[in-house]
């Protein structure tokens, strides 16, 4: 299987994971306000500070947004491009949000497709303090009640990343996240078989993967992703995952992921809801 040498020492622990109550949500984020702002008052208001979601419809204006780029230095496996800021924003195609704290304050971690003005689909990193919401946005997902994602130094990447944090060691869900170099679906099984979850819903899911393999046959060569679960369900143990992704050349692809040869690259972040 693919793997890519990160700069830090790997840890022992590949999945980080609290066990959480909460619920499922649904919210439609006011045209006009910044997407951050939208998302904490819409998670708040349902009595939560920390959960995931996932984007369909509605459009992002102004956008502002990155994508995956070779680092300039050894300190990082990959980094990011440049700054984009479409004239127009972009209409969601598909997209995944997890929403947490980073330095003591709201925060989100966010990939996504969407539609710009030349009629292309485009995807990329969005920027929580640029973004806002163009047109009234529809989002669904889970809200986690005594559990959240907190973004923390991560030695091994040498990024700040998000991982989960809290949870009462009781709940039908379970906030994750994988390291780099171990399949996705193959670590998500494997995770499950461990607690005899034999069915179970992922919602949210943003990270990054080692190019791609689909079910279909379709490749994506360049190593460096920035990835999204725009579906997914384990059923008698086996992980069936639909992911969206751009890769460092701008290009993107959509499909079924194929089980057992699509490694993390960097980090991936979803809640697990049995049954």
């Amino acid at each position: 299987m693919r793997a890519v040498r990160q700069p830090g020492p790997a840890p022992a622990e590949r999945i980080l994971a609290a066990r959480s109550s909460g619920a499922r949500v649904a919210f439609d984020l006011p045209a006009g306000a910044l997407l951050l702002d939208a998302v904490r008052e819409a998670f708040g208001a349902a009595g939560f500070s920390s959960g995931v979601l996932r984007l369909a419809g509605g459009r992002l204006d102004p956008l502002a947004y990155v994508m995956p780029a070779l680092s300039p230095t050894p300190r990082h496996a990959a980094f990011y491009s440049e700054t984009h800021r479409p004239a127009g924003g972009g209409r969601v195609a598909a997209g995944a949000l997890t929403f947490g704290r980073r330095d003591e304050a709201p925060f989100f971690h966010c990939h996504a497709l969407w539609e710009e003005a030349d009629g292309a689909l485009h995807g990329g990193h969005v920027l929580p303090d640029e973004t806002r919401i163009g047109e009234t946005l529809r989002v669904e997902g889970v809200g986690l009640a005594d559990a959240g994602f907190e973004a923390i130094p991560d030695p091994e990447t040498n990024f700040p990343l998000f991982a989960p944090r809290g949870g009462a060691g009781e709940g039908r869900f379970h906030a994750l996240r994988l390291r780099p170099n171990q399949d996705l679906t193959g670590a998500l099984e494997a995770y499950c078989a461990a607690r005899g979850i034999a069915v179970a819903a992922l919602h949210g899911g943003v990270g990054s993967i080692i190019g791609a393999r689909f079910a279909d046959g379709s490749v994506v060569e360049p190593f460096a992703t920035e990835m999204f679960l725009a579906g997914g369900r384990v059923e008698s143990g086996i992980a069936g995952v639909e992911a969206g992704l751009v890769d460092l050349t701008g290009a993107v692809a959509r499909g079924r992921l194929l089980r057992g040869d699509n490694p993390v690259l960097m980090t991936l972040e979803v809640v697990l809801e049995e049954g």
